[in-house]
C-alpha cells in the first residue's frame, strides 16, 4: 500500500481573490454533478438579481422595505421591514405580495422562501401562504430560526 503525506497551511482570513475561486469551482462542481444545475448554468436563471420593494408615506418619508433577490426560479426574501407606525396595516403584506408577483412575472420564480427568527414574523408568512420547512433552534441562542417556503405557481 502506497501512502501520501499532504502538508497543508490552513489559515482563517478573508480573501476575496480565493473566495472567488471556491465560489467559481463550487458552481463548477455542481454543474459537473447536477443535470439540473448544468442545465441552469449561464442562464438568465442563474443570475442572483436584486428584487426590491418599497412604501413610501406621503411625506416621501420610507415606510416599508422588502429586499431580496430571485435565482433558480425562486424569490429570496432577505429582508423586510415594516416602521412600527404602519404595522397592522397590511402594509407589509402588500410588499411580500408585490415581491411575489414580480418574481413569477418578471423572473419566472415558482417558489418563494424566506429566513425569520421566532420573535419577528413567523405567523406573519403563515397567514400568507407559507410552511415551515425548517426550524434552528438556538440561532442565536435563546432563539430559534424558521425557514418557510410558497409556491408561486400561477392559479388555476
Amino acid at each position: 500500500m502506497f501512502m501520501v503525506s499532504f502538508m497543508f497551511s490552513i489559515e482563517a482570513v478573508n480573501d476575496t481573490e480565493r473566495h472567488d475561486v471556491v465560489d467559481q469551482r463550487l458552481t463548477a462542481d455542481n454543474a459537473d454533478r447536477s443535470p439540473v444545475m448544468r442545465s441552469l448554468r449561464d442562464t438568465p436563471a442563474d443570475d442572483d438579481v436584486p428584487l426590491e420593494v418599497y412604501a413610501t408615506d406621503g411625506d416621501g418619508e420610507l415606510a416599508a422595505g422588502l429586499v431580496g433577490r430571485v435565482q433558480y426560479h425562486w424569490l429570496h426574501v432577505d429582508l423586510l421591514w415594516v416602521d412600527a407606525r404602519h404595522r397592522g396595516t397590511g402594509l407589509g403584506s402588500r410588499l411580500v405580495a408585490r415581491a411575489e408577483e414580480t418574481a413569477r412575472d418578471r423572473h419566472g420564480c415558482v417558489g418563494s422562501r424566506v429566513e425569520t427568527w421566532d420573535f419577528q414574523a413567523p405567523d406573519f408568512y403563515r397567514k400568507l401562504g407559507y410552511r415551515v420547512v425548517a426550524t434552528v433552534e438556538d440561532y442565536p441562542p435563546g432563539v430559534t430560526e424558521y425557514t418557510l417556503i410558497k409556491s408561486l405557481a400561477p392559479k388555476g
